[in-house]
């Protein structure tokens, strides 16, 4: 399956284009923003679990990320509000479930595999503890991951405030609150945006700011 698959060209999506497919465990629903092979491919999607639904233990070789919307996520007795952020490495597994329901933004088998992979990067980060933000020049951030290859973090843009791209690296922007725009377009809450290395678009928080989850990643890691 191929969705939004060439890493060299821009790719945008509304939350109105949205479209949940069922996937093979009942109760659980997504929408495929960008998706290469089969149904443990590469994958940035929205997932969606209904009360008391859950997926059986499984491994991913190659690591997974989620952003808790809404709702109770949970791995085995551990449960998480929205806001929270899980990087569970290459060559990990778990068992998710959800008691209540919950919706979540995961990237899916697009880390380091094994033994490539940094000794330890599962991460278990609360993005509503105000002790993890800090000031960065015009907006405010939340560091998630950061090495060589990529960057990851939260930011929390003021009214018409520049989102900071990188050319040389491909950016990925999800807005969990506010909305972005350029002089073409608008990306409201839950919109996904992908550019490519060397882009030249600009984009800005609008009216009311803009939280973003914001993703840089050079060209041999995005493209892998």
């Amino acid at each position: 399956m191929q969705i939004n698959a060439d890493f060299t060209q821009p790719a945008l999506v509304h939350p109105q284009q949205y479209q949940w497919v069922a996937s093979p465990q009942a109760g659980v629903e997504r929408i495929m923003l960008d998706r290469t092979g089969a149904e443990r491919g590469r994958a940035t999607s929205i997932v969606r679990y209904a009360p008391d639904s859950r997926f059986p233990h499984h491994q991913h070789p190659a690591g997974e990320e989620i952003l808790v919307l809404s709702g109770v996520f949970s791995e085995g007795d551990h449960h998480y509000l929205p806001g929270w952020y899980l990087r569970n490495p290459a060559g990990s597994g778990h068992a998710p479930h959800s008691a209540e329901g919950a919706v979540i933004f995961v990237k899916l088998g697009h880390l380091p595999p094994a033994p490539h992979a940094p000794a330890d990067t599962s991460l278990r980060i609360n993005t509503h503890d105000t002790s993890c933000w800090a000031t960065e020049g015009e907006h405010a951030a939340c560091e998630l991951y950061r090495d060589a290859d990529e960057h990851t973090r939260l930011l929390r843009l003021a009214p018409h405030r520049l989102l900071p791209l990188l050319a040389t690296r491909q950016t990925e922007a999800f807005v969990i609150q506010g909305s972005l725009h350029s002089s073409t377009d608008e990306l409201p809450e839950r919109g996904w945006l992908r550019l490519p290395p060397g882009s030249t678009a600009v984009w800005n928080a609008g009216a009311q700011g803009a939280t973003v989850f914001l993703k840089s990643t050079t060209p041999h890691t995005a493209t892998a």
